[in-house]
């Protein structure tokens, strides 16, 4: 038995496997580098693309109210919300219930990117999307960072998705999940008003953690490509949120939140509606008529920045205020040309086009009146012996519009909004006081 055990006791081991190297030890000979670069994910590389086009959106309101002693009181109500960046003018798209009612919005970009807060103008929504468009107030020549626009058509239930809001005003937080879910329908409390309710169809479903503070900021692909905007979220469960996909957001863009309605300011004259951009007219005694537009001409850049489609023309105009001067780049027959002018109030220009006067608000006693300061030479007023210094007392459409009544106008917006929902060649009775000598008279809208 001694002799059997013998050969066990001293039979030579198998030798210890080979220790896999510690952490330390696989990283002890990078560099700094390498170092850095190991750590890079695909994660922080979109944020790294998409922060700087990311904002923090600030909103004030006046609020009145009276208390238990009948006093009229006044409370600041605050909000605020996120956006995203998609033009280099300075566009930020967000939700309408971050902005809606607002009397001053402030936006925020990451304070080690850009400290400077910028007020922003709500210049066209679609309540009923819940959508907005903001031009942030900076110098013409300022060109902000922009997120690339996706889209929403092939997206993928569990592919990675990124969102970027400021949460409980924590601004310029980065979340991660996936996408959980596509088409959801989703009934939504509108914070300005808690008695109605939305449904919006066809809502992104993610996991990725979005709060309140959230709304209006992007959801990213892990390409760094926005794919919709963060919108609402179920506040009875955990990471279920929702966004309304980016192609929608594009439609809403392109059909209801730039189009020629939402302009603040009048060029005096137009383009066709392609991306050609040809100037198919120009009014005659405008201030780009002064310049040198003509029928024709194609439009190539505003304020040195190129404008190669339909889309980006409109977004330029929108971002134009009244007053304001702006450079035009003209080509034709491969000859360019640069002409400048002063904007008008849109008021101003549509009334203008419509009925060849311009007018300067007066009053007279307790009433405000209208009176004309400028007549276009062949136009509908000067066309029925109207004359500067008339007090326009009274307008009435023809009989058979349905506008049809007297309308006393006291303000530009008054006037022009009346004139904007008539026809052209609509007939106007026109009441004037001339050196106290009330005249009437008709003339035939342009």
């Amino acid at each position: 038995m001694l002799n059997l055990l013998l050969p066990l006791l001293f039979a030579p081991t198998a030798p210890f496997a080979a220790q896999e190297p510690s952490l330390d030890d696989y990283l002890r000979g990078m560099s700094e580098a390498e170092l850095y670069e190991r750590r890079r994910t695909a994660e922080s590389l979109v944020v790294q693309k998409a922060i700087p086009a990311v904002v923090y959106i600030e909103t004030g309101k006046q609020v009145q109210w009276r208390d238990f002693f009948g006093q009229r009181q006044s409370t600041l109500r605050r909000g605020s919300g996120s956006g995203a960046v998609i033009r280099p003018e300075g566009f930020v798209v967000t939700n309408y219930h971050v902005v809606g009612g607002a009397d001053r919005i402030t936006v925020h970009f990451e304070k080690t990117i850009d400290p400077h807060p910028y007020v922003a103008e709500l210049v066209a929504a679609v309540p009923q999307e819940d959508l907005a468009l903001l031009k942030l107030e900076a110098s013409p020549n300022r060109i902000f960072p922009t997120l690339e626009l996706g889209t929403s058509s092939d997206l993928m239930i569990g592919e990675r998705v990124l969102a970027i809001g400021s949460p409980l005003g924590h601004t310029h937080t980065v979340s991660m999940g996936i996408i959980s879910g596509l088409h959801r329908d989703v009934p939504v409390t509108d914070p300005n008003q808690p008695r109605q309710t939305l449904r919006f169809e066809d809502l992104i479903q993610t996991d990725a953690s979005i709060n309140f503070g959230n709304s209006g900021g992007p959801l990213l692909n892990i390409n760094g490509e926005l794919i919709g905007i963060n919108s609402a979220v179920n506040t009875a469960a955990e990471n279920i949120g929702f966004s309304i996909p980016v192609d929608r957001v594009r439609r809403v863009l392109e059909e209801q939140l730039i189009t020629p309605g939402s302009y603040s300011a009048w060029v005096g004259f137009e383009v066709s509606e392609d991306d050609e951009l040809i100037v198919t007219g120009v009014a005659p005694g405008s201030p780009a008529s002064e310049a040198g537009v003509r029928p024709g001409d194609r439009v190539l850049a505003v304020d040195g920045r190129e404008v190669a489609e339909l889309g980006a023309w409109r977004l330029a105009r929108l971002g134009l205020g009244p007053a304001r001067a702006v450079r035009v780049l003209l080509g034709r027959d491969g000859q360019r040309r640069e002409v400048s002018f002063l904007t008008w109030e849109k008021a101003r220009g549509l009334l203008w086009e419509r009925v060849g006067a311009t007018f300067r608000e007066n009053a007279v006693g307790r009433r405000r009146i209208l009176e004309i300061e400028r007549l276009r030479e062949g136009g509908p007023a000067a066309g029925i012996g109207l004359d500067r210094g008339d007090l326009v007392d009274a307008v009435q459409p023809a009989s058979g519009d349905e506008l049809a009544r007297p309308w006393r106008v006291g303000t530009r917006a008054e006037l022009a909004g009346l004139v904007g929902r008539l026809k052209p060649s609509t007939a106007v009775e026109v009441q004037v006081y001339r050196e106290r000598e009330l005249l009437e008279g008709v003339l035939v809208l342009d």
